[in-house]
């Protein structure tokens, strides 16, 4: 795990000068080295260029040999690469067939060759997690590539004559090539959503580069040429499995988890797993232990007056499975200096991630560098409440065709006002007035701020250019037709969209942030593949149990007691905070959206307001949406860049 940045110009000073930036600024993301290559596009010395940059977060092969940029000495061609191969062994054996020689023992270099060998075919063979930029010297392009369910951040960025890449989006920033305007569509769907959503961020000039796809970059671009365009090699669902009986698909999915987990150990430095009171990390924590017998389990915990924990539940999950437990409780003070921290080093605003910064900080402090965790379960296995709920609202709102949207929406509003939870009821009216297919319902559900109070504060979609739903028309899986099976369709507007524009991207961004490298097993490719294939009749039965399947995979390792523990949470009271000890930075943070000239300042200042004097009038993920965006409007890049420059790295004990 490590970032990857890079600029195509046609001045080699400015490129240099410009990627050591983006490289000091994701130093986080690789404190034990870094690396610089220079590399020609046009056919004369006189350009342009593409200077590649990265920092490196050693996982496997310590040595110097796992250095980046990695050139092929053979070919000339040069690669940068953030992620994990877990397939490169199976690789390497068949490149050293085709007579490919290796230097280094890690992942790194066999996806070069596989690239150089290949190219864009390379990416249908590969299993992992990744983005990649390679330069195929021959023709002097560069390939581009992000892994099916962007797992791996990639971001991009143009101007007239430059091009910009990098891991995160303050990398991409720190470039100082690009304009810092800001992206009004970008920042109301990240209100809509409580996160950016995809392909947009909040800056105007930058985009997300979409999963499960790839794109060549030469040097047209430099000459205010378009590039071509992204094309899709991977499809959620793309693959359909012949008939099976229920004995062999539990089989299957047993004997896929066990080989997620296996590959998804491997590294040279220490592993540790998340650890929660749920099936899916204690599923992978037992799996682990089959392979790592000393394996150390991690959970957070804090003062009771917090919110409720998973520590003792975890620590009995650990005893029972004889694995090594480690516990840290966080007290009212830290936790209140963790919150500040994590809202001022968000690489995009967010209302999610807090938990996943406050345990990668206690790994990295812990020796481990790699964690394994659980998450993807819940939307390959069908563990929300969307699974069901949203196939019957689309049905309920099928069968009130005659009901003009409009109305509908009045009706629920007003019913919302009288009950003292117009919030909710916002919601709800958005609900049954949008899209009234299932994966529009099943995003729907996901909402944070109704589109009345959005409207309210000046940001209307149709003015926006934006779909009702306050998503980007240009999003790719927008596209994809339907699915004929209703359990699959949630399945996939849960990965593409959530999971996608929220869970992984947050994951990712405040596990780095501590230099700590977290895998996701359940989203390891040929499960996935295996899984999404399934009929939804083999993954939720009749009586509606969630994760149906993965709770009978792991009965016969864990025991019932286990399979059939009900969905519990690492549980914050985030509201009461906002009221009380965060109330004057809340209050700060949502005074710099009032100020932002295309906001209406009364409506922000209503909802926070409305906030402090009724519990159950707004949830608190409304006003927090509202102070993540505002604090990380505060943020400054050159700040940031000499924090980077002055932070000292996580030492963990006894590492190599």
């Amino acid at each position: 795990m490590c970032g990857i940045c890079g600029v195509v110009a046609p001045d080699p000073r400015l490129i240099e000068a410009s990627v050591g930036r983006m490289m000091r600024v994701m130093q986080h993301r690789g404190p034990d080295d870094g690396g610089f290559q220079l590399l020609p596009l046009g056919l004369a010395a006189s350009g342009p260029f593409a200077g590649f940059g990265f920092r490196r977060l050693s996982i496997l092969d310590l040595s110097p040999a796992g250095h980046q940029p990695m050139t092929n000495p053979e070919t000339g061609d040069c690669l940068v690469f953030n992620g994990e191969i877990y397939n490169f062994r199976d690789l390497r054996a068949k490149l050293l067939a085709t007579g490919a020689v290796f230097r280094s023992t890690g992942d790194t270099e066999v996806l070069l060759h596989a690239l150089s060998t290949w190219r864009e075919a390379a990416l249908e063979r590969i299993q992992g997690m990744y983005a990649l930029a390679f330069y195929h010297a021959a023709t002097r392009r560069i390939l581009l590539a992000r892994d099916p369910l962007g797992i791996k951040p990639l971001y991009v960025g143009r101007t007239s004559d430059a091009f910009v890449f990098a891991s995160e989006v303050r990398s991409v920033r720190a470039a100082d090539l690009l304009s810092d305007d800001l992206d009004v569509p970008g920042i109301a769907g990240m209100l809509a959503y409580g996160a950016m959503q995809s392909p947009r961020t909040v800056f105007s000039a930058i985009r997300s580069f979409p999963p499960g796809a790839f794109q060549w970059i030469d040097a047209g671009i430099t000459l205010g040429q378009p590039p071509a365009t992204a094309r899709r090699f991977w499809r959620f669902g793309g693959r359909q499995q012949p008939p099976q009986d229920h004995a062999t698909v539990v089989a299957e999915v047993n004997r896929l988890l066990h080989d997620a987990v296996n590959r998804h150990l491997v590294a040279d430095v220490p592993v540790g797993v998340f650890l929660s009171a749920g099936i899916d990390s204690t599923l992978i924590a037992s799996f682990a232990r089959e392979y790592t017998p000393a394996i150390t389990a991690y959970t957070v915990g804090f003062d009771a007056d917090h919110g409720e924990d998973e520590v003792m539940i975890a620590s009995q999950t650990a005893e029972s499975l004889d694995i090594r437990h480690m516990t840290v409780a966080i007290g009212k003070q830290t936790l209140r200096d963790r919150w500040h921290r994590w809202l001022q080093s968000l690489d995009s605003p967010s209302i999610d991630g807090f938990n996943t910064y406050l345990i990668s900080e206690w790994l990295r402090l812990s020796n481990a560098s790699v964690a394994l965790s659980g998450l993807g379960a819940d939307e390959i296995f069908g563990g929300y409440s969307t699974f069901w709920q949203a196939p019957r609202f689309a049905a309920l709102v099928r069968a009130a065709w005659f009901v003009p949207p409009p109305l509908r929406a009045g009706v629920v509003a007003a019913l919302g006002k009288a009950r003292g939870r117009p919030g909710a009821y916002d919601k709800l009216a958005d609900l049954v007035s949008g899209d009234s297919t299932v994966a529009g319902i099943t995003r729907s559900l996901r909402r944070t701020i109704s589109s009345r109070f959005l409207r309210a504060m000046g940001l209307d979609a149709a003015a926006l250019g934006l779909r009702p739903d306050y998503l980007d028309a240009a999003s790719p899986f927008l596209a994809d037709p339907p699915l004929a099976d209703v359990f699959n369709e949630v399945s996939r507007a849960e990965s593409t969209h959530y999971m996608g524009d929220t869970l992984l991207r947050d994951t990712d961004a405040n596990s780095m942030r501590h230099s700590l490298e977290v895998r996701v097993p359940f989203l390891d490719l040929p499960l996935v593949d295996y899984v999404t294939s399934l009929p939804g009749a083999a993954k939720r039965p009749a009586d509606g149990t969630p994760k149906a399947l993965l709770r009978e995979v792991g009965r016969k390792v864990l025991g019932d007691a286990v399979t059939r523990r009900a969905k519990t949470g690492f549980t914050l009271p985030i509201g009461d905070w906002m009221r009380r000890d965060l109330r004057d930075s809340c209050t700060a943070a949502m005074e710099h959206v009032a100020a932002l000239p295309f906001v209406e300042k009364a409506a922000v200042r209503q909802v926070w307001e409305t906030f402090l004097q009724s519990e159950r009038a707004i949830h608190w993920s409304r006003p927090l949406a509202l102070v993540a965006l505002g604090t990380y409007l505060t943020q400054d890049i050159e700040a940031s860049l000499a924090d980077e420059v002055e932070r000292p790295s996580v030492t963990a004990p006894g590492r190599a």
